[in-house]
């Protein structure tokens, strides 16, 4: 069974950092990209990043570039990603997804995403 799980959410002050997790089980992850994804309040769900199987590649957002970092470690039948986010905003507060696309593209549409994660709170306090 595929799951994915989202770890590390809290409540920060502006300027903050926080690092989010991801672990993926029940699939032989090592073959597929990964991704994070957000949604604030009253928005719809935005790409943040994705990263290759390998973690050799990785895309990420304008307007995240330069402040977060996502990595992976791959073992067998599990995958994980971490998000670093540091220079935390206000406009960062939302719940943010992780998702996998078995196809192994590197997308930042949603729609190319074939699992989901629960999703984890961000909230950045001014």
């Amino acid at each position: 069974q595929v799951r994915l799980v989202e770890s590390g959410g809290g409540t920060v002050q502006a300027g903050g950092s926080l690092r989010l997790s991801c672990a993926g089980s029940g699939r032989t992850y090592s073959r597929y990209s990964m991704a994070w994804f957000r949604q604030g309040p009253g928005k719809e769900r935005e790409f943040v990043s994705v990263i290759s199987w390998s973690g050799g590649r990785t895309s990420y957002a304008d307007s995240v570039k330069g402040r977060f970092t996502m990595s992976r470690a791959n073992a067998e039948n599990k995958s994980t990603v971490h998000l670093q986010m540091n220079s935390l905003t206000p406009e960062d507060t939302a719940v943010y997804y992780c998702a996998v696309s078995w196809r192994g593209i590197m997308s930042s549409e949603k729609d190319d995403y074939d699992a989901w994660g629960q999703g984890t709170q961000v909230t950045v306090s001014s």
